[in-house]
Protein backbone atom coordinates (compact mmCIF):
# COMPACT_ATOMS: atom_id res chain seq x y z
CA UNK A 1 0.00 0.00 0.00
CA UNK A 2 1.58 3.47 -1.11
CA UNK A 3 1.48 5.58 1.77
CA UNK A 4 0.38 9.68 2.11
CA UNK A 5 3.80 11.20 1.17
CA UNK A 6 4.13 13.10 4.42
CA UNK A 7 6.92 15.38 3.15
CA UNK A 8 5.08 16.92 0.32
CA UNK A 9 2.00 17.63 2.49
CA UNK A 10 4.32 19.06 4.98
CA UNK A 11 6.30 20.98 2.56
CA UNK A 12 2.61 22.01 0.95
CA UNK A 13 0.86 23.16 4.33
CA UNK A 14 4.44 24.91 5.63
CA UNK A 15 4.20 26.89 2.28
CA UNK A 16 0.71 28.22 3.13
CA UNK A 17 1.37 29.33 6.64
CA UNK A 18 4.16 30.94 5.12
CA UNK A 19 2.50 33.12 2.81
CA UNK A 20 -1.10 33.38 5.31
CA UNK A 21 -0.04 33.89 8.23
CA UNK A 22 3.67 34.77 7.88
CA UNK A 23 3.31 38.43 7.23
CA UNK A 24 1.53 38.38 10.55
CA UNK A 25 5.01 37.94 12.41
CA UNK A 26 7.30 39.22 9.78
CA UNK A 27 6.35 42.56 9.54
CA UNK A 28 8.78 43.81 6.56
CA UNK A 29 7.06 45.87 3.98
CA UNK A 30 6.62 44.10 0.39
CA UNK A 31 6.57 47.50 -0.93
CA UNK A 32 9.06 49.51 0.82
CA UNK A 33 11.66 51.28 -1.28
CA UNK A 34 15.00 51.14 0.23
CA UNK A 35 18.10 53.19 -2.02
CA UNK A 36 20.29 51.91 0.63
CA UNK A 37 19.57 48.26 0.43
CA UNK A 38 19.48 47.22 -3.24
CA UNK A 39 20.00 43.82 -4.42
CA UNK A 40 21.49 43.06 -1.05
CA UNK A 41 22.10 39.01 -0.48
CA UNK A 42 20.41 37.01 1.94
CA UNK A 43 21.24 37.77 5.29
CA UNK A 44 20.11 37.93 8.76
CA UNK A 45 18.63 41.86 8.04
CA UNK A 46 16.28 40.42 5.09
CA UNK A 47 16.10 36.71 4.98
CA UNK A 48 15.72 36.29 1.61
CA UNK A 49 17.84 39.82 0.09
CA UNK A 50 16.68 42.41 -1.80
CA UNK A 51 15.45 43.42 -5.18
CA UNK A 52 16.58 46.59 -7.30
CA UNK A 53 14.43 48.90 -5.37
CA UNK A 54 15.94 47.58 -2.36
CA UNK A 55 12.36 45.85 -1.15
CA UNK A 56 12.17 42.86 1.29
CA UNK A 57 12.10 39.74 -0.99
CA UNK A 58 10.96 37.49 1.60
CA UNK A 59 7.99 39.72 2.01
CA UNK A 60 7.30 40.09 -1.40
CA UNK A 61 7.41 36.32 -1.97
CA UNK A 62 4.64 35.57 1.27
CA UNK A 63 2.19 38.61 -0.73
CA UNK A 64 2.90 36.83 -3.81
CA UNK A 65 2.09 33.72 -2.69
CA UNK A 66 -0.90 34.87 -1.61
CA UNK A 67 -2.14 35.69 -5.24
CA UNK A 68 -0.48 32.43 -6.96
CA UNK A 69 -1.77 30.15 -4.74
CA UNK A 70 -5.50 31.86 -4.77
CA UNK A 71 -5.36 31.75 -8.40
CA UNK A 72 -4.07 28.23 -8.12
CA UNK A 73 -7.35 27.20 -6.32
CA UNK A 74 -9.79 28.63 -7.52
CA UNK A 75 -9.09 28.44 -11.12
CA UNK A 76 -8.63 24.17 -10.03
CA UNK A 77 -12.07 24.62 -8.40
CA UNK A 78 -14.30 26.22 -10.98
CA UNK A 79 -12.70 24.00 -13.93
CA UNK A 80 -12.84 20.62 -11.99
CA UNK A 81 -16.57 21.63 -10.65
CA UNK A 82 -17.17 22.59 -14.33
CA UNK A 83 -15.62 19.62 -15.56
CA UNK A 84 -17.28 17.83 -13.17
CA UNK A 85 -20.52 18.90 -14.40
CA UNK A 86 -19.97 17.98 -18.51
CA UNK A 87 -18.13 14.65 -17.72
CA UNK A 88 -21.42 13.18 -15.68
CA UNK A 89 -24.05 14.95 -18.34
CA UNK A 90 -22.16 13.64 -20.91
CA UNK A 91 -21.83 9.72 -19.16
CA UNK A 92 -25.46 10.00 -17.78
CA UNK A 93 -27.44 11.36 -20.77
CA UNK A 94 -25.37 10.01 -23.30
CA UNK A 95 -26.57 10.02 -26.83
CA UNK A 96 -26.85 13.70 -28.61
CA UNK A 97 -25.87 15.12 -25.25
CA UNK A 98 -22.70 13.24 -25.39
CA UNK A 99 -22.14 14.02 -29.18
CA UNK A 100 -22.73 18.04 -28.24
CA UNK A 101 -20.38 17.49 -25.43
CA UNK A 102 -17.50 15.94 -27.05
CA UNK A 103 -17.39 18.20 -29.93
CA UNK A 104 -17.04 21.12 -27.64
CA UNK A 105 -14.23 19.26 -25.73
CA UNK A 106 -12.34 18.15 -28.82
CA UNK A 107 -13.16 22.09 -30.05
CA UNK A 108 -11.02 23.50 -26.99
CA UNK A 109 -8.20 21.00 -27.15
CA UNK A 110 -7.62 21.63 -30.68
CA UNK A 111 -6.04 24.98 -29.76
CA UNK A 112 -2.58 24.23 -27.35
CA UNK A 113 -4.11 25.49 -23.84
CA UNK A 114 -1.23 28.20 -23.58
CA UNK A 115 -2.12 29.97 -26.87
CA UNK A 116 -5.09 29.91 -26.12
CA UNK A 117 -4.67 31.88 -22.53
CA UNK A 118 -2.53 34.49 -24.50
CA UNK A 119 -4.92 34.96 -27.25
CA UNK A 120 -7.88 35.55 -24.19
CA UNK A 121 -5.52 37.26 -21.93
CA UNK A 122 -4.57 40.00 -24.63
CA UNK A 123 -8.44 41.04 -25.41
CA UNK A 124 -8.66 42.04 -21.70
CA UNK A 125 -7.09 43.67 -17.96
CA UNK A 126 -4.95 40.96 -16.32
CA UNK A 127 -6.17 40.98 -12.88
CA UNK A 128 -6.52 38.24 -9.75
CA UNK A 129 -9.96 37.49 -10.83
CA UNK A 130 -9.54 37.63 -14.96
CA UNK A 131 -6.64 35.17 -14.76
CA UNK A 132 -8.89 32.29 -12.88
CA UNK A 133 -11.75 33.27 -15.18
CA UNK A 134 -9.26 32.56 -17.98
CA UNK A 135 -7.50 29.76 -16.95
CA UNK A 136 -10.70 27.93 -15.15
CA UNK A 137 -12.21 27.91 -18.92
CA UNK A 138 -8.64 26.76 -20.55
CA UNK A 139 -8.79 23.65 -17.71
CA UNK A 140 -11.86 22.04 -17.61
CA UNK A 141 -11.24 19.61 -20.70
CA UNK A 142 -8.82 16.77 -18.95
CA UNK A 143 -11.02 16.63 -16.26
CA UNK A 144 -14.45 16.35 -18.15
CA UNK A 145 -13.03 13.95 -20.52
CA UNK A 146 -11.94 11.78 -17.28
CA UNK A 147 -15.31 11.95 -15.35
CA UNK A 148 -17.09 11.33 -18.96
CA UNK A 149 -15.29 8.13 -19.89
CA UNK A 150 -16.05 6.71 -15.94
CA UNK A 151 -19.57 8.04 -15.88
CA UNK A 152 -19.81 6.24 -19.35
CA UNK A 153 -18.88 2.81 -16.94
CA UNK A 154 -21.09 4.15 -14.34
CA UNK A 155 -23.94 4.13 -16.20
CA UNK A 156 -23.94 0.18 -17.34
CA UNK A 157 -23.60 -0.84 -13.73
CA UNK A 158 -26.84 -2.96 -13.20
CA UNK A 159 -27.93 -1.09 -10.19
CA UNK A 160 -28.06 2.50 -12.11
CA UNK A 161 -30.10 0.66 -15.08
CA UNK A 162 -32.39 -0.71 -12.61
CA UNK A 163 -32.51 2.92 -10.62
CA UNK A 164 -33.75 4.47 -14.44
CA UNK A 165 -36.07 1.64 -14.89
CA UNK A 166 -37.85 2.25 -11.70
CA UNK A 167 -38.26 6.16 -12.26
CA UNK A 168 -36.22 7.71 -9.72
CA UNK A 169 -35.01 11.23 -10.12
CA UNK A 170 -31.86 11.92 -12.16
CA UNK A 171 -30.66 14.19 -9.89
CA UNK A 172 -31.01 11.95 -6.82
CA UNK A 173 -29.30 9.26 -9.30
CA UNK A 174 -25.97 11.47 -10.05
CA UNK A 175 -25.58 13.08 -7.02
CA UNK A 176 -26.10 9.94 -4.35
CA UNK A 177 -24.53 7.31 -6.59
CA UNK A 178 -22.04 8.73 -9.50
CA UNK A 179 -20.78 11.63 -7.67
CA UNK A 180 -19.48 9.14 -4.63
CA UNK A 181 -17.64 7.09 -7.32
CA UNK A 182 -16.22 9.70 -8.95
CA UNK A 183 -14.86 11.45 -5.86
CA UNK A 184 -11.27 9.43 -6.29
CA UNK A 185 -10.73 10.65 -9.77
CA UNK A 186 -12.22 14.42 -9.08
CA UNK A 187 -9.80 14.62 -6.45
CA UNK A 188 -6.53 13.42 -8.25
CA UNK A 189 -7.67 15.76 -11.30
CA UNK A 190 -8.12 19.02 -8.89
CA UNK A 191 -4.54 18.31 -7.56
CA UNK A 192 -3.44 18.28 -11.30
CA UNK A 193 -5.38 21.16 -11.39
CA UNK A 194 -3.68 23.02 -8.81
CA UNK A 195 -0.37 23.18 -10.43
CA UNK A 196 -1.50 23.40 -13.45
CA UNK A 197 -2.87 26.79 -12.60
CA UNK A 198 -0.19 27.95 -10.67
CA UNK A 199 2.43 27.19 -13.20
CA UNK A 200 0.00 29.00 -15.94
CA UNK A 201 0.20 31.79 -13.57
CA UNK A 202 3.75 31.55 -13.59
CA UNK A 203 4.14 31.81 -16.99
CA UNK A 204 1.73 34.69 -18.06
CA UNK A 205 2.91 36.65 -15.25
CA UNK A 206 7.04 36.01 -16.71
CA UNK A 207 6.12 37.14 -19.82
CA UNK A 208 4.10 40.15 -18.38
CA UNK A 209 1.12 39.58 -19.67
CA UNK A 210 -0.41 37.95 -15.47
CA UNK A 211 -1.02 39.74 -12.85
CA UNK A 212 0.45 43.58 -12.73
CA UNK A 213 2.97 45.76 -11.18
CA UNK A 214 1.87 47.01 -8.11
CA UNK A 215 0.03 43.89 -7.80
CA UNK A 216 2.77 40.42 -7.88
CA UNK A 217 2.88 37.02 -8.01
CA UNK A 218 5.48 34.27 -8.15
CA UNK A 219 5.93 34.82 -11.51
CA UNK A 220 5.76 38.57 -11.56
CA UNK A 221 8.61 38.09 -8.95
CA UNK A 222 10.68 35.39 -10.65
CA UNK A 223 10.48 37.97 -14.12
CA UNK A 224 11.94 40.63 -11.92
CA UNK A 225 14.63 38.82 -10.96
CA UNK A 226 15.74 37.39 -15.05
CA UNK A 227 17.38 40.67 -15.69
CA UNK A 228 19.98 40.43 -13.29
CA UNK A 229 20.43 36.78 -12.51
CA UNK A 230 24.11 37.18 -13.26
CA UNK A 231 24.62 39.18 -9.83
CA UNK A 232 21.82 38.19 -8.12
CA UNK A 233 20.60 34.77 -8.24
CA UNK A 234 17.98 34.90 -5.00
CA UNK A 235 15.31 37.47 -7.00
CA UNK A 236 14.58 34.27 -9.36
CA UNK A 237 15.71 31.61 -7.30
CA UNK A 238 13.62 31.94 -4.62
CA UNK A 239 9.97 32.14 -6.18
CA UNK A 240 10.95 29.56 -8.57
CA UNK A 241 11.94 27.29 -6.62
CA UNK A 242 8.47 27.78 -4.28
CA UNK A 243 6.86 26.68 -7.42
CA UNK A 244 9.10 23.68 -8.01
CA UNK A 245 8.04 22.90 -4.53
CA UNK A 246 4.58 23.50 -4.90
CA UNK A 247 4.54 21.56 -7.97
CA UNK A 248 6.32 18.38 -7.34
CA UNK A 249 4.20 18.11 -4.11
CA UNK A 250 0.85 18.44 -5.45
CA UNK A 251 1.83 15.94 -8.02
CA UNK A 252 3.41 13.35 -5.37
CA UNK A 253 -0.37 13.62 -3.43
CA UNK A 254 -2.03 13.06 -6.68
CA UNK A 255 0.01 10.24 -7.60
CA UNK A 256 -1.08 8.85 -3.92
CA UNK A 257 -4.84 9.59 -4.32
CA UNK A 258 -4.47 7.42 -8.08
CA UNK A 259 -2.72 4.74 -6.04
CA UNK A 260 -5.77 4.52 -3.63
CA UNK A 261 -7.94 4.59 -6.11
CA UNK A 262 -6.18 1.62 -8.22
CA UNK A 263 -6.11 0.16 -4.80
CA UNK A 264 -9.76 0.17 -3.93
CA UNK A 265 -10.74 -1.21 -7.97
CA UNK A 266 -8.81 -3.81 -7.49
CA UNK A 267 -10.64 -4.76 -4.04
CA UNK A 268 -13.91 -4.30 -5.57
CA UNK A 269 -13.12 -6.57 -8.68
CA UNK A 270 -12.26 -9.18 -6.11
Amino acid sequence: MKKLPLISTTVLVLIFLICFLGPIFYQASAYALDPEAILLPPSLTHILGTDRLGRDLLARIMEGGQISLTIGILSAVIASFFGLIVGISAGFFQKKVDKIIIVLIDLFLTFPTFFLLLALISYMSASLWVLVIIISITGWMSMARLIRSESFAISQAPFIKILKISDVSRIKIILKYFTPLLAPLFFISFTFGVSGAILAESGLSFLGIGITPPQMSWGVILSEGKEVIDIAWWLSFFPGFLIFLVTFSLINISDFLQAKSNEKDVLNER
